[in-house]
């Protein structure tokens, strides 16, 4: 029972407040009423646009990162920039930033696409304008080598969590792993955290399991990770290919070890020892006494 009240206290502590989902939500609202007002002629502040990333999975932690939201552009948008010659995608991109920048000052392109990041005071919200494709997915606008559209599925990746649910296993496991990210600067993305959470518990050998087995879960899955290092993961729906790489596996051997030591002492009902092991992987997030 001590491992499963401290596993269930620390999922409460990383879990976001009622104020912040709804902070989350009214800046999300804002930034689509901008765009439906542009190109649909709507005062709408949710039509045609769903939730992505970790909003839509339902794996965000606190502190609050951005909000990941997607726009449908209607195809009439898609007809007139393909009568443009350059980068048709980069002008698009320029195009939705200046209608969010009447808007929200300091609206900015992240890197090579396909995101428009609009600021603000508390988070912000990371804006994806797509296209719909038949037959389900989007294209997105890509700036990078002259412009092109890359397809996402954004559906099929929240639709993997879903699917690998686990009695709430995945969610809980990739929110942890998400605070480990954080707090030990681990370059492994989010996204892959997603994938290999539902990589490995579709065959551990626990899963479904209660909190009463978090330790045990956290402590193999930073074997199995370890073990995946400079392999590769595939994105649900398109099949990409996506290299995992390797620069954050000492950390993971770091975190295993300690997790390692932890469970030990949880089964030795050591439970101070315990703690101050789990708090070098994920801070004091995660209490130090069940």
């Amino acid at each position: 029972m001590s491992v499963s009240t401290r596993f269930t206290k620390f999922l409460s502590n990383i879990s976001l407040t009622d104020d912040q989902k709804i902070k989350g939500t009214e800046r999300r609202q804002a930034v689509v009423a901008v765009l439906n007002k542009a190109y649909w002629g709507s005062v709408s502040k949710t039509a045609n646009s769903i939730y992505v990333g970790s909003w839509a999975k339902l794996t965000r932690i606190r502190p609050p990162r951005d909000v990941d939201a997607l726009f449908d552009l209607p195809k009439s948008v898609y007809d007139r920039f393909q009568q443009r010659t350059g980068n048709r995608q980069s002008q698009l991109l320029q195009e939705v930033k200046s209608h969010l920048a009447g808007a929200f000052a300091n609206t900015a392109i992240r890197g090579d696409g396909p995101v428009v990041l609009v600021p603000f005071s508390a988070y912000n919200v990371e804006l994806i304008p797509a296209f719909p494709l038949n037959g389900g997915g989007h294209w997105v606008c890509m700036t990078d080598a002259g412009g092109h559209y890359k397809k996402a599925d954004y559906a099929a990746e929240a639709d993997a969590i879903t699917k690998a649910a686990w009695g709430g296993n995945t969610r809980d496991l990739v929110r942890m792993m998400k605070c480990w990210q954080s707090y030990c600067a681990v370059a492994l993305k989010s996204f892959h955290i997603e994938l290999l959470a539902v990589e490995f518990l579709n065959a551990w050998q626990y899963h479904g399991n209660s909190a009463t087995y978090y330790d045990w879960m956290v402590r193999d899955f930073l074997k199995h990770i370890i073990g995946r290092s400079g392999g590769y993961v595939y994105a649900p729906g398109t099949n990409e290919i996506m290299s995992l790489g390797a620069g954050w596996k000492s950390r993971a051997e770091t975190a295993y070890a300690r997790a390692v030591k932890a469970c030990d002492f949880e089964s030795a009902s050591n439970w101070g020892s315990a703690g101050d092991e789990w708090q070098k992987i994920f801070g004091t997030d995660i209490p130090k006494y069940p």
